[in-house]
């Protein structure tokens, strides 16, 4: 028995329009960055110019390179932070599903709490305590903070509760297998896709991240992409040229959270090929 799948003008209409809400700001962005600052106030918002590669030059030539370091920061806290907190995630997560201790429901409710409380409240807190252990204008500032992420814990034990057979744990157990052999080589492998949307959620998290930064940090070779963009926003109020500056450099930053959700999306299709093979 087939079926015949029907297309739906009005899904497609708001998936259009979703799309076009999604891209527009890149759109301006990428014309934006092609003007002149006098271009930048002065022509039609989308109208293109001629400016993009003498605002990259103007970008990397900024203090002998600062916005390649900035990027370079920005790149070491998303991706140690990421990964760091991918791997917390899974082994809470893992735990959470699997295991049978005493307070599981209080702890799982109390990370629950947590996916609630915006991350820009705990920022002056956590100010407070790594300035108690002299952390504060430094990279672990930055990094600590984000290894733990609860809703990255929550979506973890959901992820290891549905892919995790408890009949395969079993029988690793029965072969000889301690609990962290088994997390290594049985469960990661089976929570890999739900893994990689967890990193892929984090990584974008701490890669837009702007207030911890802003408050912990005070020298400006730390900075993320993100302070440092908004340090330029400011001196762009006597110097307008650093207009352009700004939006080029938002441009550029863009452009490896494209590259990374474009290599690791094969991981979502391979595990729906498999799914639709097991099916």
């Amino acid at each position: 028995m087939t079926t015949t799948l029907r297309r739906s003008p009005l899904a497609t209409t708001l998936l259009l329009l979703g799309a076009a809400y999604c891209l527009l700001p890149v759109l301006w962005v990428l014309i934006a960055s092609s003007k002149s600052s006098a271009e930048l106030f002065s022509t039609f918002t989308l109208a293109p110019s001629t400016h993009l590669f003498d605002n990259f030059a103007d970008l990397a030539g900024y203090r002998d390179g600062l916005y390649w370091r900035w990027m370079g920061n920005t790149v070491v806290y998303a991706g140690i932070g990421a990964a760091v907190s991918t791997l917390i995630s899974a082994m809470a997560g893992y735990a959470l599903a699997k295991f049978d201790f005493p307070g599981k429901g209080t702890v799982f409710n109390v990370i629950l709490a947590g996916v609630l409380v915006p991350g820009v409240i705990l920022a002056i807190p956590q100010y407070l305590l790594l300035a108690k252990l002299g952390m504060t204008n430094t990279y672990w500032a930055v990094l600590l903070p984000s290894f733990i992420s609860p809703y990255g814990i929550y979506l973890a034990r959901i992820f290891a509760a549905a892919a995790v057979p408890t009949e395969i744990l079993e029988a690793s157990r029965i072969d000889g297998a301690g609990d962290w052999r088994t997390f290594g080589t049985v469960v990661l492998p089976m929570m890999r896709t739900g893994l990689v949307t967890v990193f892929l959620f984090q990584f974008v998290a701490i890669w837009n991240n702007f207030m911890l930064p802003y408050i912990m940090l005070g020298d400006d070779r730390l900075y993320p992409i993100t302070v440092g963009l908004n340090g330029l926003l400011n001196q762009g109020a006597n110097q307008p040229a650093m207009y352009t500056s700004v939006v080029t450099g938002a441009l550029v930053s863009i452009i490896p959270l494209i590259a990374l959700f474009l290599t690791l999306q094969r991981y979502w299709q391979v595990d729906l090929a498999a799914g639709g093979v097991k099916a």
